[in-house]
């Protein structure tokens, strides 16, 4: 069987693995010069398996409009005449209440859970090294709204046996010691025991590698402008140089997926939006971040990274706008700033962008299509290094027609007839 992986982000090179494991001859496509150079690049470095949760959620408008007033803001909406983010805002809205919420936690729990098992099962087939942490995450609280608010949050982690501690304000200074210089900037925390860290970048490449020693072959550079089909099946993908003919295909290409698709007449609700991220150099190992700081306030992560530390953070809506303004990274610095001034080298900062693919309902699109041989690993919005083991693991047994070990139900694109 020759299958040929449309994308060589996190999410199309663990697909890759998972297929050449299973002994199918795989061709890997992507625009980029390399693995892991789009979205996978500088996110915030998060295996985030208890914070798996949908942005849609009850409450989520008002704060949303509080978040649009702030100075250094979380969300920023700029009103595009786009019936693509329109739709989909509209969309996201009718998902802001319990019931979806639940419905939508509980699948993405689904996928997170076994991808968080998923990758142990890999690492023990695989050494890689990725500046892993098993520090858990602490979702730091300034206010005591907050940290009662959390108790919601809570219920739902008992539900799913998903490991917390409620912490108060010293506990989060002895789980986190760089911040005892700013104690009276927080009130206490929830501390996500089963949450990982690490370099998705580094882990992209070093895993590629290991696809290609198994056979697996990789056309970079290369441009995928549209398909050729035949008997509602696609016989070949087309690149501005080439043309790749396979028995099946797998799309895993992020928020260009729903562009792409459009030719084949598949329409997904699925919208970029765009992220920012800073990397500095530790120069205090004591003043920095230990593993991963969630500020509930300005939903900024601040993450240890070896020798390095990752802020990522806020939502940007503004379609496919990749451009990284002077200012634009202003707000996660100012957090880093505010919570760890003294741990990284500010003087040598790298600032990034990038695009997270966005379903309305926080839940990826995994699985078949109407099409006979094309199946989707996407949508996975800001939990694509959380959940790519798992999904990427249960879409190339699905492939192989090999039962997965999870259920699909509510995964597959369906859901959005």
């Amino acid at each position: 069987m020759k299958v040929i992986v449309l994308g060589a982000g996190v999410i199309g090179i663990t697909t890759a693995y998972y297929l050449a494991k299973h002994g199918v001859d795989i061709t890997v496509i992507d625009r980029q010069r390399e693995a892991g150079l789009e979205t996978s690049f500088a996110n915030a470095g998060e295996l985030s398996y208890g914070m798996s949760s949908p942005w849609a959620a009850p409450g989520i408008p008002k704060k949303a409009v509080k978040w649009l007033l702030m100075r250094h803001r979380p969300l920023t909406i700029w009103p595009l005449l786009s019936p693509a983010m329109w739709s989909w805002g509209l969309q996201m809205l009718r998902n802001c209440n319990e019931e979806a919420y639940r419905i939508n936690k509980s699948r993405m729990v689904r996928i997170s859970s076994y991808s968080r098992d998923a990758l142990a099962g890999l690492l023990k087939d695989v050494p890689i090294d990725f500046d892993q942490r098993n520090l858990g995450t602490l979702q730091l609280f300034r206010t005591e709204k907050q940290l009662d608010a959390s108790k919601v949050d809570q219920d739902v982690l008992r539900e799913f046996a998903s490991p917390f501690e409620v912490l108060d304000r010293d506990a989060c200074i002895a789980a986190e010691p760089g911040l005892a210089n700013v104690a009276e900037k927080f009130v206490g925390g929830l501390q996500l025991t089963s949450d990982r860290t690490g370099d998705c970048r580094k882990f992209t490449a070093a895993l590629a590698a290991e696809a290609q020693k198994m056979g697996g072959k990789f056309r970079y550079n290369e441009t995928i402008k549209g398909f050729e089909t035949r008997n509602d099946q696609i016989s070949s993908v087309l690149t501005e140089n080439d043309s790749f003919e396979g028995d099946r295909f797998v799309c895993c290409l992020g928020p260009y997926s729903a562009v792409l698709l459009k030719q084949l007449g598949i329409h997904l609700p699925i919208y970029p939006v765009k992220g920012y991220s800073i990397t500095l150099p530790v120069i205090d190992p004591a003043a920095a971040p230990q593993s991963t700081i969630m500020d509930e306030t300005y939903k900024v992560a601040l993450t240890r990274l070896g020798d390095r530390i990752r802020v990522a953070g806020q939502a940007e809506i503004i379609g496919f706008n990749k451009k990284l303004g002077k200012h634009a990274t202003d707000a996660v610095l100012y957090v880093v700033n505010d919570l760890f001034p003294h741990g990284g080298d500010q003087t040598k900062i790298e600032n990034w962008t990038g695009l997270r693919p966005m379903t309305p309902d926080g839940t990826p699109v995994l699985g078949r299509t109407n099409l006979k041989n094309l199946y989707l690993n996407t949508g996975h919005g800001t939990l694509g290094w959380t959940m790519a083991c798992g999904s990427s693991r249960a879409v190339a047994d699905q492939v192989v027609e090999r039962e997965p070990d999870i259920s699909f139900e509510g995964l597959e694109a369906s859901r959005y007839a």
